[in-house]
Parts: C-alpha cells; sequence; structure tokens
C-alpha cells in the first residue's frame, strides 16, 4: 500500500497495534454476518457487518457500536 500523505506514518498508524490486538468473532445474528467485539459470554459490539444485502446496512440495529446479544457454538 502507497500512502502519499504530510501526515507523518506514526500517527496515521497509531493504532493498527489495538487493531491487531483486538479479539473478533464472526457470528450470524439471523441472516447478517457480522465481526463483534466481545462484551461478555453472550453479548458482542458491531465492529463489522459482512453482507451482500444492501438493506443491512441500513437497519439501525446492525450500526457498528451496537450491541447484539449471541450464543456462542462450540
Amino acid at each position: 500500500m502507497i500512502i502519499y500523505s504530510t501526515v507523518p506514518m506514526e500517527i496515521i498508524f497509531a493504532d493498527q497495534d489495538k487493531l491487531e490486538k483486538q479479539q473478533l468473532h464472526e457470528i450470524k445474528v439471523g441472516e447478517v454476518l457480522m465481526l463483534v467485539e466481545p462484551v461478555n459470554t453472550y453479548e458482542g459490539k458491531i465492529v463489522r457487518l459482512i453482507s451482500p444485502d444492501p438493506m443491512d446496512y441500513t437497519n439501525p440495529a446492525y450500526a457498528p457500536g451496537q450491541i447484539v446479544s449471541f450464543h456462542p457454538s462450540f
């Protein structure tokens, strides 16, 4: 990746380590696949949607930062 910027690389990539260390789980809520960051055993904060349906992205219940309930499967 090439970035042309006057902003120092240390500032651009400052949060990169935090994102790499972040523990994310891929879950399915209804028919929507998403990446969540666990809040507790049965809840997670939505980080990213992975859905081919554009209407899922307009649903405020699936907005990043929303808390969803799920049951982990092992």
